[in-house]
């Protein structure tokens, strides 16, 4: 592991240097293994390398990859195939547009109730198109509010008198670039050089055809996947909406790596030597299975609570020590924990723990601490006033 390299920082600070985090879990969420690779190291490169440890570490099996886009290259997913590998991955949306006329006559299959899926089969892998009404409604409205300011702000420029050729196509380079793909939808012709600017030299108009489709795959996503039929669980045809269900198990992977980053404080790491670098990692990763346990064991004593919601409600019992002064100059110690609120001691219930009893009193004489003392012995001591 090398921790001193930079790399693509999501957090847009290229200036400190990194480490790459690999966290391999169950379906369940369960915690199988980690590694950690230099800062510089590119999503697509560590495939193989997993592969190959994650069967020597524990055997060939019936296990089914699921990756996300940016993981495997096309030439691992082939290899994948050669070996009978299964695997789940998501693809770019521009896939949609290829497939969208072999998928017109597939049928749809409810998931539940805002979600549907469809399945093709093709080139010996499947093709599976999801389709959710909430996530649609949330992409047209986004779509529309930033075609909206694209708009305003080309008509703002065509308000404009006496306004330069030079700087109109320097404030139109600006809305494009602010405007992203939706740029896509609008023709905009620019006024040549010589022209004068009006509106008939400077026109902008919209695609309708093309807004329309855009529309209309918002809310659409597409998964890829290669799973021999040996790979299938036994009496299961090959049904899309297994193949969804296999491809939300990445939000347990996203959620893993939110806990290790906020719950548990993974980052910053504030270490330059390697071995300490390496330390702080592994305290985190215990501390994730850890949460992990709870999580499951919450998930049958009390469905609904979350770690964090548990983990926040019981950190309100504190320990404390009680000094009380006595006529002879010595102190009397009595640490003890504070007792549990009812929905404190709901939660202890549920998951069969208990507090352990009162620590046993001590007394000590200036900087000094005298053996731990019986009953007997506190009522000898005679504390002040």
């Amino acid at each position: 592991m090398t921790p001193n390299k930079h790399g693509y920082s999501r957090d847009g600070r290229s200036d400190c240097r990194q480490v790459v985090i690999a966290l391999v879990v169950t379906t369940d969420g369960l915690p199988l293994a980690y590694e950690v690779l230099a800062g510089n190291t590119a999503d697509k490169t560590t495939l193989a390398m997993f592969l190959e440890k994650i069967q020597s570490m524990y055997g060939k099996a019936r296990r089914v990859w699921v990756m996300d886009r940016g993981i495997p290259t096309e030439a691992t997913l082939t290899k994948m195939r050669d070996q009978q590998m299964a695997y789940l991955v998501g693809t770019p949306k521009t896939l949609l547009g290829k497939l969208e006329k072999s998928l017109i006559d597939q049928p749809w299959e409810q998931v539940h109730e805002e979600m549907s899926v469809r399945l093709l089969e093709q080139d010996n892998e499947l093709y599976v198109q999801a389709r959710s009404s909430q996530r649609k409604k949330k992409e047209n409205a986004m779509r529309r509010r930033k075609l909206t300011t694209f708009i305003h702000g080309l008509n703002r420029l065509k308000r404009r008198k006496n306004i330069k050729r030079d700087y109109l196509l320097k404030r139109i380079a600006v809305l494009q670039k602010a405007a992203g793909r939706i740029r896509s939808f609008v023709k905009i012709r620019e006024p040549k050089i010589g022209e004068p600017i009006d509106r008939k030299t400077f026109t902008a108009k919209l695609d309708k055809a093309a807004w329309k489709t855009a529309l209309d795959r918002d809310g659409c996503y597409i998964l890829r996947a290669h799973i021999p039929w040996e790979r299938w669980p036994e009496g299961m045809t090959k049904q899309p909406s297994v193949l969804w269900k296999w491809y939300m198990q990445l939000t347990h992977v996203e959620e893993a790596f939110k806990t290790l980053k906020s719950d548990l404080g993974l980052r910053p790491i504030h270490h330059h030597v390697e071995k300490r670098v390496e330390a702080h990692i592994l305290v985190a990763f215990l501390g994730y299975c850890l949460t992990v346990t709870l999580r499951m064991k919450l998930a049958v004593a009390a469905p609904g609570l979350t770690p964090r919601a548990a983990l926040q409600s019981l950190s309100a019992i504190q320990m404390l020590e009680v000094h009380v002064p006595t006529t002879d100059g010595r102190t009397l110690v009595m640490p003890r924990h504070t007792e549990p609120e009812p929905q404190q001691q709901l939660i202890l219930e549920k998951l069969q723990l208990t507090l352990p009893p009162q620590p046993p009193p001590r007394i000590r004489q200036g900087n000094l601490e005298l053996p731990r003392v019986t009953s007997a012995q506190i009522l000898q001591c005679r504390p002040e006033g």
